[in-house]
Formats: structure tokens, C-alpha cells, sequence
């Protein structure tokens, strides 16, 4: 009889402490562009809704989710901007989100991380793998958090590499996340 009292409270006790966190503002979701070495343009996603579910002593069993809304996007050369959002690119007028779920987060040490997942872009979706850092801060409600990938837009639907921009797209997160 005291088992069956026991094995609940065992369950508890065991029980994961993860909570939810998203990303600060002032953080930057976005990308950049580069071409023969040189970044030939740099965007930033302005809205973006983001959710980690995570407990800091266990983020192997983590998991994240990001909206990017593409109309949000500013850009470091904004004469760029029409051919961004036109058809061979983002084509926003009938793509408006960016989305990313992960699958899993593989510890690499030193806080770093290998945050499998499954990126959507132009209604076309490709296994990702982000190479992330989450550092702890003094504030325990927050951590800092660096995350970046590289794609190639084709396979995405985007037009390959024309007018001096590259094929290949770093996709970077950097800022801190902050939980709720």
C-alpha cells in the first residue's frame, strides 16, 4: 500500500523544471549575404514570436519553435528590399513567415549545442542543424544565446546566386532569451 503512495512522489521529484523562454527584442533573428568573402547584405527579422522550452540544468531535452514574420524584414542596404521581397527571393507576397521547429538539442560541450530542426521557407521545409551557444547569465531569468546556420536559398525555391549575391545564407541569432 505505501508503494502505491511512493511512485507518484517519485514521479514529481523526477519530473523535468523546464519552463518557457523567448527571445528579448533587442536581440537580432535574421541573416546575411556574402559574396566573395565580403557580407553583401545583412536583414533583420523585426517581429518574430520565438518559444524555447527549456530547464537550464537539462537543455538536451530543450525545444524551440520561431516565427519570422518576412513583411518585418529591414535590410543593411534597403535598395535591396524589392528584389528581397519579389518572387525569386522571399516572394512575401505569398510566403509571409519563416519558421523553425527543433527536433533536438545535442550537447557539444562548453554550452554549445547542435539544435536539429526543420526550417520552413517559401512553403518549402529542410532539415537544419544550428550550431548554438546558450551561455548562462547573472540573471537567472536570462541567457545569451548565439545560433547560426548556413543554407543554400535554391534549395528553398529561391533563385541561385544573380546580381553579386550568393547562393549561400548564414541564418544567425544572437541576443538573449528570457524566460516567461
Amino acid at each position: 500500500m505505501k508503494s502505491l503512495f511512493i511512485l507518484p512522489l517519485m514521479t514529481i521529484a523526477t519530473s523535468s523544471f523546464a519552463t518557457n523562454w523567448s527571445i528579448t527584442p533587442q536581440s537580432n533573428v535574421g541573416f546575411y549575404i556574402q559574396s566573395m568573402g565580403v557580407k553583401v547584405v545583412k536583414g533583420r527579422f523585426n517581429q518574430v514570436q520565438s518559444n524555447f522550452n527549456l530547464d537550464p540544468k537539462a537543455i538536451q531535452n530543450a525545444q524551440a519553435n520561431f516565427t519570422m514574420n518576412v513583411n518585418s524584414l529591414s535590410l543593411s542596404k534597403p535598395s535591396m528590399m524589392n528584389m528581397m521581397m519579389g518572387k525569386d527571393l522571399f516572394y512575401a507576397e505569398k510566403y509571409k513567415t519563416v519558421t523553425f521547429k527543433s527536433s533536438q538539442f545535442k550537447p557539444l560541450g562548453q554550452n554549445k549545442y547542435a539544435v536539429s530542426g526543420q526550417l520552413t521557407l517559401r512553403g518549402v521545409t529542410r532539415p537544419v542543424v544550428f550550431t548554438t551557444t546558450l551561455t548562462p547569465t547573472n540573471d537567472k531569468s536570462l541567457m545569451a544565446i548565439h545560433s547560426s546556420t548556413q543554407i543554400d536559398r535554391s534549395d528553398f525555391g529561391m533563385k541561385p546566386a544573380f546580381g553579386g549575391i550568393g547562393e549561400k545564407v548564414n541564418l544567425v541569432v544572437d541576443g538573449q532569451i528570457r524566460s516567461k
